[in-house]
């Protein structure tokens, strides 16, 4: 089996599990009064996440990547980031979703990673990015594909920053 088909594993079985996390957090949040601002760009990031790895690996495939020196490089990139973004999600417990949804009387987390890092979820999706690019040498997709949704998280972290402000 190929490098890019086994990569789909660690990519998209975490997210589908994340997704029901996710979801289960959400309906908790919502019952305890949390309200989602306006201005997110969550669906973008819906869309963009999955798709941003799909053309990655895709790239990867095309191109016939092996287990080189760069693919396992990309790898641990990977691999640390999943390892950041779990601590992160563990720390925030409940209050972890794809949403931004603050309850009321909500204040920014200092446990875990944030101690250390204002938004270390972002920080890790983008080392779960650039691993991918640099595992599947994927120069031709990865590039744009990182740089465009480091766009959209630093217009998310703004909308998160608010929602916080506005939560105390």
């Amino acid at each position: 089996m190929s490098v890019p088909v086994l990569w789909l594993v660690p990519v998209f079985l975490p997210m589908l599990v994340e997704a029901r996390v996710s979801a289960r957090h959400e309906r908790r949040l919502r019952a305890m009064g949390a309200l989602e601002p306006s201005g997110d760009v969550y669906g973008a990031m819906l869309i963009a996440y999955p798709a941003t790895f799909l053309a990655m690996i895709t790239e990867g495939a095309l191109r016939g990547v092996t287990l080189d020196p760069g693919a396992v490089v990309g790898a641990a990139v990977f691999t640390a980031a999943k390892i950041l973004k779990y601590w992160a999600i563990a720390s925030l417990g409940d209050r972890w979703t794809f949403r931004v949804l603050v309850p009321p009387g909500s204040s920014r987390s200092l446990r875990g990673p944030y101690r250390w890092l204002r938004h270390p979820n972002y920080v890790a999706v983008a080392g779960e990015l650039a691993g991918t690019a640099m595992a599947m040498h994927a120069v031709i997709a990865g590039i744009p594909a990182v740089i465009g949704f480091a766009a959209l998280m630093l217009k998310r972290i703004r909308i998160e920053e608010q929602a916080l402000r506005q939560a105390q």
